[in-house]
């Protein structure tokens, strides 16, 4: 099995987002990963419903949505409406984790659930079953461009026991400074979807690129 790959638009060219679409398209990518933000859980305010609309109409691949903003649960349908298939929200503005998680689900859309780097990942062993993927963050929410932070690796390994103990089946997802170099030693440690935004829409041949970040676990 190789790992799946999801290029951040976040981190295309907004002059030609139809061309960068296009490109995953074309490539071996899995998903498009589309980082929505409020400038309130993070400091910065990126795009809503409507650029989601407009990159659903063109994108092959599903949508991967990852929600860092406040109250998620007020928003769910609209972006289900705008076209997300997988939806993931922070354990870290979710009072009520399980039921915004089954409520993610009832929609028809994957369920994840994303956690910053300093808090434990113990912290979703209730959730653990429940989730259809978690969303590690392997840089601090907000930016792209950071650096990797090195003890996620040991984070995956630990989410995937809690997973295993508690009779789950999510994957595991990384987001944040993930590259070529990285790749192989997040897959080995567990990792089953790979978030890259700088390292491929940065590369000279980002198509290329993107076939070198599926790597077999």
């Amino acid at each position: 099995m190789k790992t799946l790959v999801a290029p951040s638009i976040l981190a295309a060219n907004f002059l030609r987002l139809g061309d960068d679409i296009e490109m995953v398209n074309k490539s071996q990518a899995d998903l498009f990963h589309l980082d929505i933000m409020d400038g309130k859980f993070v400091p910065n305010i990126t795009f809503g419903f409507d650029i989601i609309s407009q990159i659903k109409k063109t994108a092959q691949k599903p949508l991967d949505v990852h929600l860092m903003i406040e109250q998620p649960e007020r928003y769910l349908e609209a972006f289900k409406k705008a076209g997300a298939d997988y939806l993931s929200v922070h354990y870290e503005t979710c009072p009520h984790l399980h039921r915004t998680v089954q409520a993610i689900k009832d929609l028809g859309m994957k369920a994840g659930v994303v956690i910053n780097p300093h808090n434990p990942v113990d912290l979703l062993t209730d959730i653990a079953k429940d989730a259809d993927f978690f969303l590690l963050m392997s840089v601090n929410p907000g930016f792209g461009g950071q650096q990797f932070i090195f003890n996620t690796y040991s984070r995956i390994k630990k989410l995937k026991n809690i997973i295993s103990d508690n009779g789950g089946k999510a994957l595991i997802e990384v987001d944040g400074g993930v590259n070529t170099e990285n790749a192989g030693l997040l897959a080995e440690a567990g990792a089953d979807i790979l978030v890259a935004g700088s390292s491929v829409f940065g590369a000279d041949n980002p198509i290329e690129t993107i076939a070198k970040l599926k790597v077999t676990k």
